[in-house]
């Protein structure tokens, strides 16, 4: 299973996506931030610290649980969106 999940979050655009060999993978503005391989263990977890306007820091991060295909995305802690990559 691959693809991918868009958002916006301020005037940011990002992208969760998931590699054919299962690396889950955090885009920032079209460029990689964080890549994480497949393991044994579950969640897959990548993340960036984002400085928006005025040295104001968001905390973006992505979990995804491959055997239930469960992707979860939070902003400073708070659920952003919940989504999978089923097609």
């Amino acid at each position: 299973m691959s693809g991918s999940i868009s958002f916006s979050h301020r005037h940011k655009d990002f992208e969760i996506a998931l590699s054919d060999e299962g690396a889950l993978e955090l885009y920032l503005d079209g460029c990689l931030r964080k890549k994480r391989e497949r393991g044994a263990k579950e969640p897959q977890y990548v993340w960036t610290n984002v400085e928006l306007e005025w040295e104001e820091h968001h905390y973006i991060e992505a979990r995804y649980w491959a055997s239930v295909d469960d992707l979860q995305i939070t902003v400073n802690g708070a659920p952003l969106l919940k989504g999978s990559f089923k097609n």
